[in-house]
């Protein structure tokens, strides 16, 4: 019973952190004479132009928007053959790259501490971690729409999008390498040759990049993003991301470098492509 109450006391506390953090950026939002967050006709004066806080989207454009994004995403490779973004390019391969080879060396760790970590584990078991993902999105569209504030509701649409946008490029990757996950691996048996050794389907037992880190760092920052202005928001965003990713790795659902190569593509995807202003 004590085991059982401490989780839901976990998830509680949790939970209401974000819901409480929301909801101060709603309250904040819908009074535009407050200072951080101006009328939109000042707002449009402060703002310097491909400023990411700008972009708008609608229902009637996101099947567009969407495509538009998806075509940017897989042309990237063009844009590194013109000499552009090699540098975040190479700090994120090297990352990953160093990572795989730590792989094996640090999740015998949390294989044999894993029963210190149960009620962190069970608080964010993936089931409770995909819903408070998507939570925040549809609180932004509620909200948006309660309060007929059309940046709330932008922000739900542009949240659900690079979500989207992230989980293709997840899925195809996963779908290439079919890497097993940590928990798959026999105990006693060391944690290398992981690659090519998972299942077929990239939505059960493929490990590498991990999906809810990916799905966490894109919600997170087109908030943090969008009300940059309000400096807590970006440390309550990326706190969420970081402790959902965090747990994936202490629950053997994910290696650190599956963790970290997610976090970097829902971070860059959303960042430089889902919240770049578009031509209409």
């Amino acid at each position: 019973m004590g085991h059982v109450l401490r989780n839901t006391c976990i998830r509680v506390i949790f939970c209401a952190v974000i819901l409480c953090a929301c909801n101060q950026i709603w309250a904040q939002t819908i009074d535009a004479t407050l200072p951080d967050n101006p009328s939109p006709a000042v707002k449009a004066q402060q703002d310097s132009a491909g400023s990411p806080t700008e972009r708008e989207v609608n229902w009637h454009t996101l099947p567009g928007d969407f495509l538009q994004d998806q075509k940017a995403i897989w042309l990237f490779p063009t844009q590194l053959a013109r000499g552009r973004h090699w540098l975040p390019t190479l700090a994120v391969a090297g990352g990953t790259a160093g990572l795989i080879v730590a792989d094996s060396h640090v999740m015998p760790y949390f294989r044999s501490h894993a029963g210190n970590l149960d009620d962190l584990n069970d608080s964010f078991d993936s089931l409770i971690t995909t819903g408070e993902i998507v939570a925040v999105p549809v609180g932004f569209l509620i909200t948006g729409y309660a309060r007929h504030d059309q940046y709330a509701t932008s922000t739900a649409l542009l949240s659900g999008m690079a979500y989207a946008d992230t989980a293709v490029v997840d899925l195809a990757i996963k779908a290439i390498t079919r890497r097993q996950r940590p928990s798959d691996v026999p105990p006693g048996q060391p944690f290398t040759n992981t690659f090519f050794n998972g299942g077929k389907s990239p939505f059960k037992g493929s490990s590498f990049p991990s999906g809810h880190a990916a799905g966490a760092f894109s919600v997170a920052t087109v908030v943090a993003t969008r009300y940059s202005k309000h400096r807590w928001v970006p440390w309550v965003m990326y706190g969420f991301a970081s402790a959902i990713s965090f747990s994936r790795v202490t629950s053997s659902a994910h290696f650190p470098s599956d963790v970290f190569l997610g976090a970097a593509l829902g971070y860059t995807i959303t960042r430089f492509q889902v919240l770049r202003p578009h031509e209409q």
